[in-house]
């Protein structure tokens, strides 16, 4: 089966392009923006240059069973974008829907979208999760640009007979996070006491390697066609379970002060931090019994192996510079 994976090059494609090559069942071509991605003998890559509705992909198409599309237009803090939904629409909802047309017309069988767990909305209350089922709640540009792409894919299915998956991802972690994550094992590596000791929020999260298993999962199971799915670990954590967790991942020793989570919002929303207030504070849960019953999907790794597996990959990079 030949599979179409974009953004190779990215944090997701990378780890899905070099896990289907050792596959054989696999025949693999991966999409990047430019020529300094790294190539093996097992993947054909092909550069598409940026993401729009002028895109040409009739290279990267040639042969192509199914179509995996990781590449996009992430969430970034401080857009500095005059309307950062037009930018997004571009990118996540053009270039997806004009790529998923170039597939139908050169025969490809499935089109599996990576979307984001904003398409449902920014936080849950502690104990009732986002399931798949729920009606679209995006509070923000991107979580707007995925849900209209996601439209635009279910209209087209129904038009063309293209098969289309979606996957919500929860935040992803593993070798290579940055952002808020890295920031996270930065802290407890330096042994700087953090104001995170009583927090008692509940976050999904999914590590790289379960997430990748899901979306090879979706490849070729018949059931997942024309479905949507929430993506997890399995395990919820509060911020203080994480940090203690990913402190043990990292051999290091937690300085966690017991500063009440609403005294923490208070001060984050005064200073203009209320978005990193609601990822540190808030919850956000996914229940994920649908991909699991009709999947008969599990995730393989354990919550502490991957915090070990990114905190290894960490040092080993800081050991190196």
């Amino acid at each position: 089966m030949h599979v179409l994976v974009t953004g190779a090059s990215g944090f997701v494609g990378k780890r899905l392009v070099e896990t289907l090559a050792q596959n054989d069942n696999f025949l693999v071509t991966g999409t990047v923006r430019g020529n300094n991605a790294a190539h093996t003998d097992a993947v054909k890559l092909v550069n598409v240059g940026d993401l729009s509705f002028e895109t040409d992909w009739s290279e990267a198409l040639s042969s192509v069973d199914v179509v995996v599309h990781a590449a996009a237009r992430v969430h970034v803090m401080n857009d500095l974008e005059t309307d950062p939904l037009v930018a997004f629409r571009k990118v996540n909802v053009e270039g997806t829907l004009n790529l998923a047309r170039q597939a139908v017309a050169a025969g490809v069988r499935r089109f599996i979208f990576i979307s984001s767990i904003k398409v449902n909305g920014e936080g849950t209350v502690p104990g009732s999760p986002y399931t798949a089922q729920d009606v679209p709640a995006p509070a923000d540009p991107y979580g707007v640009s995925k849900m209209e792409a996601e439209a635009g894919l279910r209209d087209l299915a129904i038009a063309s007979g293209l098969e289309v998956v979606i996957i919500r991802p929860v935040l992803v972690y593993g070798p290579g996070v940055k952002a808020n994550f890295l920031s996270m094992m930065r802290w407890l590596d330096k042994g700087i006491p953090l104001p995170f000791g009583a927090i008692s929020n509940r976050r999904s999260l999914v590590a790289l390697d379960n997430l990748v298993d899901l979306i090879i999962t979706t490849v070729t199971h018949p059931s997942a066609a024309n479905q949507t799915f929430l993506v997890s670990d399995g395990e919820d954590l509060s911020t203080t379970q994480l940090l203690h967790r990913m402190a043990t991942a990292l051999n290091r020793k937690a300085r966690l002060l017991p500063v009440p989570g609403v005294l923490l919002s208070i001060g984050a929303r005064l200073l203009g931090k209320k978005s990193l207030s609601q990822r540190l504070c808030g919850s956000l849960q996914v229940d994920i019994d649908k991909t699991r019953s009709l999947l008969s999907w599990t995730p393989p790794v354990s919550v502490d192996h991957a915090l070990k597996i990114a905190a290894s990959y960490y040092m080993e990079l800081k050991n190196n510079d």
